[in-house]
């Protein structure tokens, strides 16, 4: 008797968990849908200039006229890579970064600060200098996104890393084992929530990176129409690129959820 009250009021808890789901889905479909007819209506009666502010249905035409000769997919397509790389690049560096740190006390009390500096420096600074270096080309839009989230990750994933319990390396050498059996066995797999939670941080920082990087060196790209659409007052173009970084901001960070999931699933069944 007492299990089935216990199922009873599992699966109350379940249509509520499911209806409370429902809503918060409903509500959000509905402020979009609330903001944008809100928007055309206010472009039609002439509340807000349609050239300055445009509108929803001037920007699906907008993008509907630069599918026609498949531009906007390149400009998408163009972005995307070079996020993903500037992606690859700064996991990478962070991690290896964040291992030598932790690997010489005396080398993370020498670097530190100049890691802090670097990372509290307006990185949209940095992008003229990198293109006297680079030249204008993707070489400087990738190191310039690199520079935004880098510093930071390499600090965070160090702190971390510091932060592990001295009791588990205790063990592990009193278990005979050294420096890299310390790393392989408690450090990066302790870590790997902090490692997941790094990852969809740094996916939107790249993102945001690339943009100041096609803002002052490209021509191709969603950073580039913006600033080419603003230059032409084509606002169309400047608010259907923004829409669109919008939708791939939402998709990458989704994009890394899965893949964290995925490898976490991956470590559990090894």
């Amino acid at each position: 008797m007492k299990c089935k009250k216990e199922s009873t009021a599992q699966k109350a808890y379940l249509r509520r968990q499911l209806h409370r789901r429902r809503l918060v889905l409903f509500c959000r479909i509905f402020l979009f849908v609330f903001f944008l007819i809100c928007w055309e209506m206010s472009a039609r009666l002439g509340l807000i200039d349609a050239f300055i502010f445009s509108s929803p249905s001037r920007t699906v035409r907008c993008f509907l006229r630069m599918m026609q000769d498949k531009s906007i997919l390149i400009h998408t397509g163009v972005t995307l890579y070079e996020t993903l790389i500037s992606f690859t690049l700064v996991i990478l560096c962070g991690l290896i970064g964040a291992v030598l740190l932790w690997s010489s006390r005396n080398l993370s009390e020498i670097l530190e600060p100049y890691l802090v500096m670097l990372n509290s420096l307006p990185k949209s600074a940095l992008a003229p200098i990198l293109i006297v270096w680079l030249g204008s080309n993707i070489r400087t839009i990738i190191v310039a996104s690199i520079s935004v989230a880098v510093f930071g990750s390499i600090l965070t994933l160090h702190n971390g890393f510091s932060s592990m319990d001295p009791d588990q390396i205790k063990l592990i050498r009193s278990l005979g084992g050294n420096r890299i059996h310390i790393l392989t066995k408690v450090l990066l797999p302790g870590s790997i929530p902090l490692i997941l939670a790094n990852m969809k941080v740094n996916i939107g920082l790249c993102l945001v990176g690339v943009i100041i990087g096609e803002f002052l060196a490209a021509k191709q790209g969603l950073g580039y129409l913006i600033i080419y659409g603003s230059q032409v007052f084509q606002m169309d173009m400047v608010v259907m690129s923004i829409i669109l970084l919008c939708i791939m901001s939402a998709a990458l960070y989704q994009g890394v959820g899965i893949l964290g999931k995925f490898l976490q699933q991956q470590y559990h069944q090894h």
